[in-house]
């Protein structure tokens, strides 16, 4: 169900109910759940890219300054008590160097106030848990919040609707000539939310149609439905 009504809290945001709660799907890759204050997002990866160069491949650096000046805009917007991150918040042991930590520190800085929260995922019980010094409460899933469980993967949870992350959901969209575009989605399935990943090179899995599931398109600065599902 939608909910247009609902203040919007930016440009392209989608209203929706789940779990009879109206919630908000942010073109940033991000929930807003308004009642609970509560800012959510999955699958950061923060220093990919430096673990990649680590490793003797050659890729761009940037990502992790970028990833957290779109965190930033985010907190600033919604103005929430509580942020939490649904699983690998870091991407690996190399991601603990001075050229993530550092801007990773001055971010914490900046949001001192904010109660910040990660449930660990796959990615964080190698990485490790972020440096004590964050401020980041490390929860195992699920973590149970209102009527939402909150966890990393994908899973069914006996009283709670689930919102976690993992599979980097993505649709594809077809049009005439063949066209073929893949974006980012939500994916609403009963009992269950799946967001996009936050972090930038990331990658996704494309998520069919289903019964019962919602697919919501990011692009463009905006969410949308996905037609049929």
């Amino acid at each position: 169900m939608a909910h247009s009504a609902l203040p919007s809290p930016g440009p392209g945001a989608l209203g929706v109910e789940v779990a009879a709660e109206a919630v908000w799907l942010l073109p940033e890759h991000a929930l807003w759940w308004p009642a609970g204050a509560l800012l959510l997002v999955a699958d950061l990866h923060l220093g990919k890219a430096a673990t990649f160069r680590a490793r003797g491949l050659p890729v761009p650096g940037g990502t992790t300054a970028r990833n957290l000046a779109r965190l930033s805009q985010l907190v600033t917007r919604c103005a929430p008590r509580r942020l939490v991150v649904l699983g690998d918040f870091l991407h690996a042991q190399e991601a603990h160097t001075p050229a993530v930590l550092q801007p990773l520190a001055r971010w914490r800085g900046r949001h001192a106030d904010l109660d910040v929260g990660l449930v660990r995922g796959n990615h964080d019980s190698h990485a490790g848990d972020p440096p004590a010094a964050l401020g980041i409460a490390v929860v195992d899933e699920p973590w149970l919040l209102g009527p939402f469980a909150l966890c990393h993967h994908p899973q069914r949870h006996p009283t709670h609707h689930v919102l976690a992350g993992h599979w980097h959901p993505a649709v594809h969209l077809y049009g005439a000539g063949h066209d073929r575009l893949r974006l980012p989605c939500f994916c609403l399935d009963a009992g269950m939310a799946v967001l996009p990943a936050f972090g930038e090179f990331t990658g996704g899995m494309a998520l069919p149609a289903a019964a019962g599931r919602r697919r919501f398109a990011v692009g463009g600065g905006s969410v949308w439905a996905v037609p049929g599902g």
